[in-house]
């Protein structure tokens, strides 16, 4: 088992007895159901050092909920990154969010254009991880019906024991990977990160996050977040 596959284990087992209340009406935890995918994302990808660690929030609904990867839209993970496992069912499902793994249709237009612009970038999904690894702050989705709840959107009590577990997990992250930066997708996933890894010498930056809920991200996310990646100095020009 390699470091990174021990601390996903470490991580999913502390939030399991962890509980939220209305309006949550469901929690999925893909390194629980969807592990399999996920171990085979962290041997393929995330051994060695590297450069950048790009940090996301949390699963998205018709993402890594259904294939185990961070922002892991169906078609990106399965024909780029090259995975393909078994996927089971969470143990209470949300009937308004079902979890088909990979057969899942919907597609992630947070991880398409995330994925995407990496794939035209780099080329092949080896080249872009050879220095690069994405990870996500919190491995839980959180469900309001059919409505994705964010993590930031908790109560504070709730809030308090779930950002522990998952700052040492982020931390835990960085020193496995040792990177130069450590990249938020969002302000958010940056103000995490910062906090989870301060006294580490890293340099932090952000990207704007790619959610169709953004109308920034909507004028042209992947020309934007490039150019903040060569502002900060994380790609070249």
């Amino acid at each position: 088992m390699t470091a990174l596959e021990a601390a996903a284990r470490e991580l999913s087992a502390a939030l399991a007895p962890m509980r939220f209340a209305a309006p949550v009406s469901h929690v999925y935890n893909p390194l629980a159901y969807a592990w399999a995918p996920y171990a085979d994302y962290l041997r393929r990808f995330g051994q060695g050092r590297k450069r950048v660690v790009l940090v996301g929030m949390n699963p998205g609904p018709f993402g890594m909920v259904q294939t185990g990867v961070p922002f892991g839209e169906v078609a990106a993970v399965r024909d780029w990154m090259g995975i393909r496992a078994e996927v089971t069912a969470p143990a209470a499902q949300n009937p308004k969010r079902p979890v088909e793994g990979f057969a899942c249709t919907r597609s992630e237009v947070s991880g398409r254009r995330l994925w995407g612009l990496f794939a035209e970038r780099f080329g092949p999904a080896e080249a872009f991880f050879a220095e690069h690894f994405v990870a996500n702050y919190c491995p839980l989705a959180f469900f309001d019906g059919g409505r994705n709840l964010t993590p930031d959107k908790l109560p504070a009590a709730e809030q308090g024991p779930l950002l522990a577990a998952c700052d040492a997990h982020l931390r835990r992250v960085a020193e496995s990977l040792q990177p130069e930066w450590v990249i938020g997708v969002g302000a958010w996933a940056e103000l995490r990160a910062r906090e989870a890894l301060a006294g580490l010498p890293l340099r932090f930056g952000r990207v704007l996050h790619p959610s169709p809920a953004s109308p920034a991200a909507n004028r042209g996310w992947a020309a934007a977040a490039t150019r903040q990646l060569v502002d900060l100095g994380v790609w070249p020009a």
